[in-house]
């Protein structure tokens, strides 16, 4: 297979330590086995089996030398918190069973609510064990839960399968899983390529909660036209619905239960439905819980500005006084940083306006490298070059300062040095092996130049 050979080579290349064809030969690998999917494989659940294998062999390669784990450091990527609980079950409690069984018949679900021993199992653990896991995305879900019941009642599907986001990712933007999915809605990089979602060398659309949403909605819509059942559909989402089909046909039996009953499906996938169904229980009976006070964290707000070239996440958390983690909790798609022309970036509300009015003073091929300063008391232009590493006569060029001097609220624009190359389509492979400790990752580092001791663009001064 050429997959196979290509991955060899890439090996010897490693072995030999050239990591730069390394990587070439690893990416070509997956961009194989990506493009045989387009062919549709005759035995599809091997290729899926085939592809982890491969992304789990490059991983490996990856975290050993080529730098993932330091790039999944300074990316903050996270674990998704069920991962480890997918292919556990536990034991039932069964002074239980006869209130879960009334609580069903109570309540109003778009989803079929059922009850079964591993349901029950695993609405035992999340009222124990597991109780600070569903509470602490519960809370996590505040700042998204408004906008995904709008998106999934506007793709007319069913308002429980928010609790798909909560048990792939704890609602957290995110989350990288083993298998290399991404994102609250977990999708692998080509299927969501899919539905929309596409990556660059400086974003991923699977961490944009609101896309990856739709995304997702839209997903299971297609998959319950397929199978005509929602357990199917949740099934088919997890285990990806060839995985299914396959299943249904060499059974003949068209049943979640029965599938699962006869051991045809993913350990995993056959725990993945209970989880979805007791969150759903759980969360509509909250008071029996103790889910009736967990407090949801705020709606996010903002503002969303269509930027117009590349702009460091710095330079706006300079401008708007925003913590930089604030601003890649509002950008999770940004991944290294540098928000790409084009790009809709949100900023704290109330800030566009301000920001606008900044941005169009810095020539745009500067606005992915330099920064603005405001002027502490007692701080002189050396002691703010000192910091960043320039000549004082470079900032005074840079802000006009014609009496060579700062004064105490001033905010000064800093032309600092960092070249950033071009944004282009990032090959499949480098979203495919990002996550976390664990998760398989890895970007490239921007190269830094020298800063310009002669700028060849004088901006304005801006005054506080």
């Amino acid at each position: 297979m050429r997959a196979e050979q290509t991955f060899q080579l890439g090996k010897k290349a490693y072995q030999a330590n050239d990591i730069p064809a390394a990587r070439r030969q690893f990416d070509t690998a997956i961009d194989l086995m990506l493009e045989a999917s387009d062919g549709n494989p005759a035995d599809r659940q091997d290729y899926h089996r085939r592809l982890e294998e491969l992304i789990d062999s490059i991983h490996r390669f990856d975290l050993a030398g080529m730098g993932a784990s330091a790039s999944v450091e300074q990316g903050k990527f996270e674990k998704a918190p069920l991962e480890d609980i997918l292919e556990m079950t536990f034991p039932v409690d069964p002074r239980i069973k006869d209130r879960v069984r009334e609580q069903i018949a109570g309540t109003v679900s778009q989803l079929p609510l059922s009850m079964n021993d591993t349901v029950l199992g695993y609405i035992n653990y999340f009222s124990r064990r597991g109780h600070n896991t569903i509470v602490a995305a519960m809370q996590r879900s505040g700042r998204y839960r408004p906008m995904i019941q709008r998106i999934l009642d506007e793709e007319g599907v069913p308002q429980e399968l928010i609790h798909l986001a909560q048990a792939e990712s704890g609602f957290i933007p995110r989350a990288v899983s083993r298998a290399a999915a991404g994102g609250m809605w977990q999708f692998l990089t080509w299927r969501g390529q899919q539905y929309g979602l596409m990556q660059t060398r400086y974003t991923d659309e699977r961490m944009d909660p609101e896309k990856a949403t739709r995304a997702a909605a839209r997903h299971l819509r297609d998959l319950y036209t397929e199978f005509g059942d929602w357990y199917l559909a949740i099934a088919a989402y997890n285990c990806g619905p060839g995985t299914v089909e396959k299943a249904v046909e060499r059974t003949g039996y068209a049943d979640f239960w029965q599938l699962r009953s006869i051991g045809v499906l993913p350990a995993e996938t056959t725990n993945y439905v209970p989880i979805i169904l007791a969150m759903t229980i759980m969360e509509k009976n909250a008071a029996e819980y103790g889910l009736e006070n967990v407090q949801l964290e705020a709606p996010l707000e903002y503002d969303t500005l269509e930027l117009t070239a590349p702009t460091s996440l710095n330079l706006i958390s300079d401008i708007t006084d925003t913590p930089l983690t604030e601003l890649a909790a509002l950008n999770p798609a940004v991944i290294r940083n540098i928000a790409p022309e084009n790009y809709s970036l949100h900023v704290p509300k109330g800030n566009a306006k301000q920001l606008l009015a900044v941005l169009q003073m810095i020539p745009a091929e500067r606005r992915s490298a330099w920064r603005m300063h405001r002027v502490a008391t007692g701080e002189t232009l050396a002691m703010i070059g000192k910091r960043y590493a320039l000549s004082t006569a470079s900032i005074v060029a840079a802000n006009s300062l014609k009496d060579g001097e700062a004064l105490e609220g001033d905010r000064l624009l800093i032309p600092a040095g960092v070249r950033v190359e071009a944004p282009v389509r990032q090959p499949v492979t480098r979203a495919a092996t990002r996550r976390p400790a664990t998760s398989r990752a890895r970007t490239r580092s921007a190269s830094v130049a020298p800063a310009s001791k002669k700028p060849a663009v004088v901006v304005a001064r801006v005054r506080k």
